[in-house]
C-alpha cells in the first residue's frame, strides 16, 4: 500500500476518534440523551445517520458478488432484506412509531399491551430478541470486516503461541476495528453515533462518486460488452434462470447452477411473501428504529424515514457498480480459467479490486469510505442493542431508582457485552452469506408473525405475542445451530436435509410456528385491557381490525374516526418500491453504457417522486409540527 493511501486511511481514523469522543458531553444527562440524542437532533442528520449505519461493508462486499455473478437483476437478492421495508416504514410505520414518544422499541410493546404480566412478558421477549439480533450483526460485522481487510493490508496480524493457532489475520484485524469504533461509540451515545455517521456518510458518497468516475473514464464499452451478456443486463426473469454467460465464462454459470438460486422465480415469490408481511411488521429492534424514535415530532420522522431511501441507493450502487465493471474487466478472464479460484467465495472480489486495480489516492479514500461503512453500521448497532439491555430489562426490572450517572454507566457494560458475545459469535460463523441468510430469513422470520400482528387486530394479546416471538427465536437459533454443524450430520438423516435447506425455504415453517405459538398464546388467555386498547389505538391510530376498540372509543370521543388510508398506503408502498428500483438500477445502467435503460429508469425515477409528491409528501406537510 501507498504511503498516500495510509496516511488518508490514518487521518480518516484519527478524526473519526476525535469527533466522537468530542460531541460525547452531550451523552451524560441521562438515557434519553445517551440513546435517542434527547430528541434534540436535526432529521437530516438522522436520515444522513440512517442512512449510513445501512452502508456496511460485509454487506457491499455480498452485494458486489452477487452483483458480478448474476447481473443486474441481482438487486432483488436485497429484497430478502427486505430493503423496500424502509418504503413501509416512509409512507406510514413511522408516523405510527414516533406517536409512542418513547425511547426503545419493547418500551414501545408496553403501550400496545399494558404493563401487566402479560404486557411484560411480551417486554421482556422483544428486548431479547433486540440483543440477540445485535448480537448476530455484530458477527456479521466481524466476519466481513476481517475478511476484508486482511487482503487489503499486507501486515499478517495472526497470532499463536508454538503450534497453536490464537487468532488469524482476519480475526485480529477485526478485533483492532471493533476496538476502535467502539471507544467513541460507547463514549458517547447517540450524539457521538450521529456526529461520526454524517461524516463517514460524506466519506462514503465521495469515495463511491471516485471509484465510479475511475472505472467510467478508464475501461471502454467494447471491454464491458466482451464480458457481459444480454442475460446479464436483463432485470426481468423468468421461473428459472436463462444462461447468464458466454460459453468463455461457463465457471460462473456452473457456479450459478451450485448456488441454489437457480428456481429464481421460487426465490423471489418467497421473498415477496416474506417481504410483504415483514415489512408491516415494521423495523427491528435496532438501529433503524432508535433513529425513528430520536426525531422532534411526528412530522420529522416521516420526513426522516423518506430522507434515508433517497440518500442510500444511487451513491452505494455506483459504487458497487464501479467495482464490479472493474472486476468483470480485470478478473473474470482470470476467475474464468480456473473455476475452483478462491472456492467460489465472490465475497473477495471488494478487497481484491481495491488492492490490485485502484489507483494510488483513489485507494486510500476508497478504504476509508468502507472503513467509515462498517464503522458506521456497527456503531449504531452497538448503541442500540444496548438500550435494550438498560433501560427495558435492568432498569426496569432490577434497579428502576438509580441515578442517570449510574445508567450511563451500565449502558457502558452492556455495549462491552454485546460486542464481546457478537465477536464471539462470530469465530464460529462460515462466510457473510451464512450469516446475512439466517438474520434476513431465520431470526426475521422469527419475529414477523407476531410483529404483522400486533398493528393490525386487536385481540391480538401480550402472551401471544410472548410465544409468537419465543417460537419464532427458538427455531430460527436452531436453524443456525443445524447450518454451522452440517458437516457433522449423517447423511440423508433428517438433520442432514435440513441443514442443507436455503435459510429462505424455511421462512414459512419459521412463519407457521411463529403464527401457531401467536394464535394460542391469544386465545388461551384474556384480552388485553380496553383502556389499554383504546388508549394505544387513539395515540397511533393503525389501520387494521379494530372496530370493537374503535367503537368504544366513540363513547368518549365522538370525533374518533377509523384510519381509511390502507388502499393510499399500500398504493404509495407500491410506487416507492419502483421508486426505491429505479435508484439502484439507474447507477449500475449508467456504469455498464446501457444508455437506453439508463434513461428508462431515470424517467422512471422522475415520475415516481413527483407520484410521491402528491400522494406522500403533501399529506406529510399537513401533520402537527
Amino acid at each position: 500500500m501507498d504511503i498516500i493511501d495510509v496516511l488518508i486511511i490514518a487521518v480518516y481514523v484519527l478524526l473519526t476518534l476525535f469527533v466522537g469522543i468530542w460531541v460525547s458531553k452531550k451523552a451524560s444527562k441521562g438515557l434519553k440523551s445517551y440513546f435517542l440524542g434527547g430528541n434534540n437532533i436535526k432529521w437530516y442528520f438522522l436520515g444522513l445517520s440512517n442512512g449510513s449505519g445501512m452502508f456496511d461493508v460485509s454487506g457491499t462486499a455480498w452485494m458486489v458478488g452477487i452483483l458480478f455473478l448474476y447481473g443486474v437483476k441481482s438487486f432483488m437478492f436485497m429484497w430478502l432484506w427486505p430493503i423496500w421495508n424502509q418504503i413501509f416504514v416512509m409512507m406510514f410505520l413511522a408516523v405510527w412509531i414516533r406517536r409512542s414518544n418513547i425511547m426503545t422499541g419493547s418500551e414501545w410493546i408496553l403501550t400496545r399491551f399494558g404493563d401487566n404480566k402479560a404486557g411484560r412478558a411480551s417486554h421482556i421477549i422483544v428486548a431479547v430478541f433486540a440483543i440477540v439480533a445485535a448480537i448476530g450483526f455484530i458477527a456479521y460485522f466481524f466476519e466481513g470486516v476481517g475478511k476484508f481487510m486482511t487482503i487489503i493490508l499486507p501486515w499478517d496480524l495472526a497470532l499463536q503461541i508454538g503450534n497453536v493457532a490464537l487468532l488469524t489475520s482476519e480475526q485480529s484485524y477485526a478485533l483492532i476495528i471493533i476496538i476502535l469504533t467502539t471507544i467513541y461509540t460507547v463514549k458517547g451515545g447517540m450524539f457521538s453515533v450521529v456526529a461520526t455517521e454524517v461524516l463517514q456518510y460524506g466519506i462514503m458518497v465521495l469515495a463511491g462518486i471516485l471509484v465510479a468516475g475511475y472505472a467510467f473514464f478508464t475501461f471502454s464499452d467494447v471491454e464491458i460488452n466482451a464480458v457481459i451478456s444480454n442475460e446479464w443486463r436483463n432485470v426481468f426473469f423468468g421461473w428459472e434462470l436463462e444462461t447468464h454467460w458466454s460459453d468463455k465464462y461457463q465457471a460462473f454459470n456452473n457456479l450459478i447452477d451450485s448456488e441454489g438460486y437457480k428456481m429464481f422465480g421460487a426465490l423471489i415469490g418467497m421473498t415477496l411473501f416474506k417481504g410483504f408481511f415483514a415489512s408491516i411488521a415494521g423495523p427491528t429492534p435496532s438501529y433503524d428504529l432508535q433513529r425513528i424514535l430520536s426525531t422532534k415530532t411526528v412530522k420529522e420522522a416521516a420526513y426522516m424515514s423518506g430522507f434515508t431511501n433517497l440518500i442510500l441507493f444511487i451513491p452505494r450502487y455506483l459504487l458497487i457498480a464501479g467495482i464490479v465493471v472493474i472486476a468483470l474487466v480485470t478478473l473474470a478472464p482470470e476467475m474464468s480459467i480456473n473455476p475452483l479460484l478462491n472456492g467460489g467465495d465472490l465475497e473477495i472480489l471488494l478487497p481484491k479490486v481495491i488492492n490490485f486495480h485502484v489507483p494510488v489516492g483513489i485507494k486510500g479514500l476508497l478504504l476509508a469510505g468502507l472503513l467509515a461503512a462498517f464503522m458506521s453500521t456497527f456503531s449504531a448497532f452497538v448503541n442500540a442493542g444496548p438500550a435494550y439491555m438498560v433501560n427495558d430489562i435492568y432498569k426496569k426490572y432490577f434497579k428502576p431508582l438509580a441515578t442517570d450517572k449510574h445508567y450511563i454507566k451500565a449502558s457502558h457494560i452492556a455495549s462491552f457485552i454485546v460486542v464481546g458475545l457478537g465477536v464471539f459469535m462470530g469465530f464460529f460463523a462460515d462466510s457473510i452469506n451464512s450469516l446475512t441468510l439466517w438474520i434476513t430469513s431465520a431470526l426475521f422470520g422469527g419475529y414477523v408473525a407476531a410483529n404483522f400482528l400486533k398493528w393490525i387486530w386487536w385481540r391480538f394479546n401480550g402472551w401471544g405475542y410472548f410465544w409468537g416471538m419465543l417460537a419464532g427465536l427458538v427455531v430460527a437459533s436452531l436453524q443456525f445451530v443445524l447450518d454451522q454443524n452440517k458437516g457433522n450430520f449423517l447423511e440423508n438423516s433428517l438433520f442432514y436435509e435440513l441443514s442443507h435447506v436455503h435459510a429462505i425455504y424455511l421462512f414459512p415453517i419459521i412463519f407457521f410456528v411463529s403464527v401457531l405459538g401467536s394464535f394460542l398464546g391469544t386465545y388461551f388467555s384474556k384480552p388485553t385491557e380496553m383502556k389499554v386498547l383504546k388508549s394505544f389505538y387513539k395515540e397511533v391510530r393503525p389501520w387494521g381490525f379494530w372496530k370493537p376498540v374503535l367503537n368504544e372509543l366513540k363513547k368518549d370521543d365522538k370525533t374518533a374516526v377509523k384510519n381509511a388510508d390502507f388502499w393510499l398506503d399500500m398504493g404509495n408502498c407500491i410506487i416507492g418500491i419502483i421508486w426505491q428500483s429505479s435508484m439502484i438500477v439507474l447507477p449500475i445502467y449508467l456504469m455498464i453504457r446501457d444508455y437506453h435503460k439508463t434513461l428508462i429508469a431515470l424517467v422512471i425515477f422522475l415520475i415516481t417522486s413527483i407520484v410521491l409528491k402528491f400522494t406522500w409528501l403533501d399529506k406529510v406537510k399537513k401533520l402537527p409540527n
